[in-house]
């Protein structure tokens, strides 16, 4: 590992061209640049994630870490480690301060893998426009996590709304294993579903999406029943013309199907690691476009799959809009006092 503190982007691109000659064929093949947004405090957690990702998808792995963008003076600290504890990668953690971390793309520019796709993933709570975050701008996948919001359910009516092509958030991810399962139920009938509900929190995206899903595959308007007595998604119940319930009832890691006139069978549905979440979704970089019509479903919101696929950045300044809100509340505190 190579540590530069107080360093310059330049200084970083050729510590990363050094360390990458003496690594030699370690350093090679790289699929995608994969580029992560993230808080100091989560480092740790999503590097643990991308090294699980990487091994099935070889990258550049770019860790932004941006803070304190009042700051007066700028600074840039960066550790790089090709080969190492993060798995068969390159990879990049910067750490910004101060304005510096408003203009994050003049750092990853020059850092990312010439000829290869970008990919940005956001762990934490996604921006509200992801074209207000250049290094969304310039992916070809962005992959959020409203399950980190603070309204999960909300958040998820933002991706709705914010949606470009390329677009994903790692709520879809986690159902996969259900819609597998679900799906895989009419393997051996034709029965059309009649009616459907899903068993889950109130603010469960996961749920949502599943809600979604169904709705825009069946054609039918799914019920959400609400349950406190989970943490997670606990059950999806379908009904079909013919009278045959079909009910898939999750306990732990695995799921109970039930079947009109069939014995119940067990089946595994383990919750994955946030790393084979990451890698399920690296394996796709082109525009996913079920899970454009689930989320268009789940928000109310149509055609999201026809929009343009590219972004145009715009200027935000966090902290322009912090010192307005200040000086709002200022005038507002005088104006009481007078």
């Amino acid at each position: 590992m190579i540590g530069l503190w107080d360093t310059t982007g330049n200084e970083v691109v050729k510590a990363l061209a050094a360390e990458r000659r003496s690594a030699g064929g370690v350093a090679s093949g790289m699929a995608l640049t994969l580029i992560v947004v993230v808080d100091e405090k989560r480092v740790r957690e999503a590097e643990a994630a991308a090294t699980i990702a990487a091994a099935a998808h070889p990258c550049r792995l770019l860790v932004v870490v941006r803070a304190d963008v009042e700051r007066e003076r700028n600074r840039l600290d960066a550790e790089i480690v090709v080969g190492g504890r993060l798995g068969p990668c390159e990879a990049v953690v910067t750490r910004m301060y101060g304005r510096l971390a408003l203009h994050a793309e003049s750092v990853v520019m020059p850092l990312l893998v010439p000829d290869v796709p970008v990919v940005t993933w956001w762990h934490g709570e996604p921006p509200a426009e992801i074209a207000t975050d250049f290094l969304g701008v310039v992916a070809d996948r962005r992959i959020t996590d409203c399950a980190q919001a603070v309204d999960p359910i909300e958040a998820l009516r933002e991706r709705a709304r914010d949606y470009a092509p390329g677009d994903t958030d790692l709520a879809w991810t986690r159902i996969t294993p259900w819609r597998t399962l679900v799906a895989g139920a009419f393997d051996t009938t034709e029965a059309r579903v009649t009616e459907a509900t899903v068993v889950a929190p109130r603010r469960d995206p996961t749920a949502a999406l599943m809600q979604g899903w169904l709705a825009a595959r069946l054609g039918i308007q799914p019920q959400w029943q609400h349950t406190d007595d989970h943490p997670r998604m606990r059950q999806v119940q379908l009904r079909c013309a013919n009278g045959d319930e079909l009910t898939l009832t999750r306990d732990d890691s695995l799921a109970t199907f039930r079947r009109t006139g069939q014995d119940d069978r067990v089946l595994p549905l383990v919750r994955r690691p946030l790393g084979d979440e990451l890698a399920e979704e690296l394996r796709r970089l082109d525009a996913d476009q079920v899970y454009a019509e689930a989320l268009g479903t789940a928000a109310g919101l149509s055609g999201l799959e026809q929009r343009p696929p590219q972004r145009v950045h715009v200027w935000k300044d966090p902290a322009t809009a912090r010192r307005a809100e200040a000086g709002v509340s200022a005038h507002a505190d005088t104006s009481t006092t007078s």
